[in-house]
């Protein structure tokens, strides 16, 4: 048996891969510094263009059902959601957090399927900007390597 991994990286081996992307329109500034990220670092990884599928939905609370429809395809090795919900005045924010991370587990464990979950939930508008390239970059690196892991357990 081997030892657990401890503080290396898996298998970013993005060769072969079929990604998709399901990016919300919402706050689509911060969500576009999202996608271009995440865009060049599965090019980085070796996921071909023509591997991603890339689809834009209204807001965060529409993410999970458009991974649903993806998941369901049979088409991809790994999903990603991408996002951002910032923090105002009511309770509206806690809602959309909750239900749409709450969504985007469930399809991942119904469907066995890795979704890397690159929904910033911030404050402001000032801690979206400085997280969504490291975010951005860090959702294709997960979807990539837990592809490649959930090859390797099947």
């Amino acid at each position: 048996m081997q030892n657990a991994n401890q503080g290396t990286s898996g298998n970013l081996d993005g060769e072969g891969l079929a990604i998709g992307i399901v990016q919300a329109r919402f706050n689509a500034d911060i969500t576009d510094q999202l996608a271009q990220a995440c865009l060049a670092e599965l090019e980085t990884l070796g996921v071909a263009a023509k591997h991603i599928t890339h689809i834009t939905v209204p807001g965060a609370l529409e993410i999970p059902v458009a991974l649903k429809a993806m998941a369901d395809s049979d088409d991809y090795d790994a999903l990603i959601a991408l996002g951002c919900i910032v923090r105002g005045e009511t309770y509206h924010f806690e809602l959309v957090a909750n239900e749409s991370g709450a969504g985007v587990s469930r399809v991942s464990l119904d469907h066995q399927l890795p979704i890397a979950n690159a929904i910033l939930t911030v404050e402001n508008q000032d801690q979206a900007v400085a997280r969504a390239n490291d975010k951005g970059r860090d959702a294709a690196r997960v979807a990539v390597e837990m592809a490649n892991l959930m090859d390797e357990l099947s």
